[in-house]
């Protein structure tokens, strides 16, 4: 595996030394003395070395994913919402109620089988 630095994942470094390299090739001067006269070869050995600095910039539509939005509702429709939050809270937990009394009759039905085996083994024997 090639050597990207200080970086988490090679495309980051591709991005850092190609803005570093877009930065030379409009004037900028080399952090490094090298024998190569390429742009793009200077960037990445200058960004391999952690000459260059960046910074990771945060899309504002992830730092509001935390964030609740709220809406002024009237009354009636705010009611209603709760109402039906609340139902559906109900309803969920009904539903792991079944769920967990399936369960516990399939646990039931597994072991009388499994008794019924062993019961069968000791028959034969």
């Amino acid at each position: 595996m090639k050597n990207y630095g200080n970086f988490d994942s090679k495309f980051r470094f591709v991005i850092v030394a190609s803005k570093r390299a877009k930065e030379l090739l409009k004037g900028a001067k080399p952090r490094i003395k090298a024998k190569m006269k390429n742009p793009i070869r200077i960037a990445q050995n200058e960004v391999r070395l952690g000459l260059v600095d960046y910074e990771i910039v945060r899309d504002r539509r992830e730092e509001r994913r935390g964030e609740e939005e709220r809406v002024l509702l009237p009354e009636d429709v705010a009611a209603e919402l709760e109402e039906e939050e609340e139902s559906d809270k109900e309803e969920l937990a009904e539903e792991e109620e079944e769920e967990e009394e399936i369960e516990a009759e399939e646990d039931e039905e597994l072991e009388e089988i499994k008794e019924e085996e062993t019961g069968e083994d000791d028959d034969r024997n």
